[in-house]
């Protein structure tokens, strides 16, 4: 397998001139091929001019040109075959079934928005006619679309390699907007990287595109990271990772002489809540298929289960018995890097510290970058006693919540910050009662869902992957399904324009035949 470790810029390799430095293999700590060097500042300026001179031109593009454009990515992403594949795994540590299936993904929500931009919709057409005759003033003639904001800065992700990554979500979004993307690499898989971005960028000169729609920088620290984020010409950050991270780019942003949104997924744990009826007639069930869902992954993924609340008795016991015989057959797991591996190992020993929390359960020890399965369990006066025990161990590790009863399970709710996802496990006769929860949980979560856990997130039009502050930077918005493409769209109003100088489909005759609002009808 061989492949270039240059940055791409403006359709051409440009090999970076820091320091050289090497992928590591996640299972074994060695080195791997070949070597990489961090871009220049000189390099991340021009990725940004030529992101600059091409939206204008790319943003127009016809739409059947942009969704064939998306379209072509997702055949030369196939296209790369196995050689992804055995990249993908050797620099994550993940089995070859989750990355097939995290390309199977990739591939299709780039084919889902190429579907959104033929149909036309997220342009948010409306035409109100103008009425001279109206007393006591007449009505302009308003025409309204929505188009891309700007360049927009994607910064890969390290828990999915590729779904939210060089052509993951947030570059499918904006691409689809009409924005050029500037990727930033992640460092723990710029293999994994330069074959996605080497995709884009055929995909860019296959379709005849500006050379500057694209661009790939890779960097192993944060300077050029941060170069990036307060240039002027990037007019949106997309980010996913750690909550400092996210809120050093939002700093960043917000101190621009312009500033700009950035939609960072943060921090979550995910409460599930485990309802007295359903906790009664299937607690030990529930038990088995929650070690499951924490431990899928190692326990690396964004949705997953950290925290399960439930009123303490012998229900609980019932799914704590069943967690406990479940757990200790899992066995450690690799995870993704050192990093974090270290912050998850001391994630867990700052809950064994602390005189509230006993352990419950362990999976199998690990060794070398494994992560061990754990789980802990303390009382709700003890949780809503100490903010520490609210953060979130990024890993297969959770903490039942022992509440006295549905009141203070309620008051633990309502003092959770934003997440991702709450989960409800409930029976026909727990419903009066969680309809007294679901208001609180409206607040909290981007996601409301029954009897299962939120570490499936569906590719789809009625998707919300997102959530209140520290779940996201932005909880109005999604990062996963059609909506995540409102993002990188603003509204533009024109009042009396000449019919000769209207974009087309605000025209009369709608040639393409869009679909638009014509009095709010």
């Amino acid at each position: 397998m061989t492949f270039s470790s240059d940055n791409l810029i403006g359709g051409e390799r440009v090999p970076g001139a820091g320091a050289p430095w090497r992928a590591v293999e996640a299972a074994t700590g060695s080195a791997l091929e070949p070597a990489f060097a961090s871009a220049t500042a000189e390099q991340a300026e021009r990725a940004c001019a030529l992101a600059a001179e091409a939206f204008d031109t790319y943003r127009e593009t016809p739409l059947q040109a942009r969704a064939d454009f998306l379209d072509a990515i997702a055949r030369n992403i196939l296209d790369l075959g196995d050689d992804l594949v055995t990249r993908c795994m050797a620099e994550t540590g993940l089995p070859r079934p989750r990355i097939e299936g995290e390309r199977g993904r990739t591939v299709g929500q780039l084919r889902m928005f190429a579907e959104v931009v033929r149909r036309g919709a997220f342009l948010g057409l409306r035409v109100d006619p103008a009425q001279p005759e109206r007393k006591p003033l007449p009505r302009p003639d308003l025409r309204l679309r929505r188009i891309a904001v700007g360049p927009v800065l994607v910064f890969g992700a390290s828990n999915f390699p590729l779904a939210f990554s060089v052509a993951g979500g947030d570059t499918a979004s904006a691409l689809a907007a009409g924005c050029p993307v500037i990727v930033k690499a992640h460092p723990a898989h710029p293999g994994t990287s330069a074959l996605v971005g080497g995709a884009i960028q055929r995909a860019v000169a296959e379709c005849g595109l500006p050379a500057g729609v694209f661009a790939l920088l890779f960097e192993e620290g944060i300077a050029i990271g941060q170069r990036l984020a307060a240039d002027p010409r990037v007019a949106a950050i997309g980010f996913t990772g750690s909550r400092r991270g996210g809120t050093a780019l939002m700093q960043i942003a917000a101190t621009r002489a312009t500033p700009i949104p950035v939609y960072a997924e943060m921090s979550s744990i995910n409460p599930v809540v485990l309802m007295p009826a359903a906790l009664q007639a299937r607690g030990a069930e529930i038990g088995k298929a929650f070690v499951a869902s924490l431990t899928l992954g190692s326990g690396q993924f964004c949705t997953n289960p950290g925290l399960v609340l439930a009123v303490d008795g012998p229900g609980l016991d019932a799914f704590l018995a069943a967690a406990s015989e479940a757990l200790p057959n899992v066995a450690a797991a690799t995870m993704l890097t050192p990093g974090i591996h270290k912050a998850y190992c001391e994630g867990v020993a700052a809950l064994e510290s602390n005189p509230a929390v006993e352990r419950v359960a362990q999976g199998q020890e690990g060794t070398g970058q494994q992560g061990q399965p754990v789980l802990f369990a303390t009382t709700g006066a003890a949780f809503r006693a100490d903010h520490r025990l609210g953060e979130e161990v990024f890993g297969a590790a959770s903490l039942v919540v022992r509440c006295a009863d549905t009141n203070e399970l309620r008051a633990v709710l309502e003092g959770l910050e934003g997440q991702l996802t709450a989960a409800l496990h409930m029976d026909p006769s727990d419903h009066v009662e969680t309809r007294g929860l679901l208001p609180v949980l409206e607040r909290k979560v981007g996601r409301i869902l029954v009897n299962g856990f939120g570490t499936g997130v569906e590719v789809g039009h009625a998707m919300v992957h997102g959530g209140p502050f520290p779940a996201t930077s932005d909880g109005r918005t999604t990062s996963v399904g059609s909506l995540a493409i409102d993002r990188f769209l603003r509204p533009v109003s024109y009042q009396d324009m000449p019919e000769a100088l209207l974009p087309e489909a605000l025209t009369d005759a709608n040639p393409a035949q869009l679909p638009r609002s014509v009095d709010g009808a």
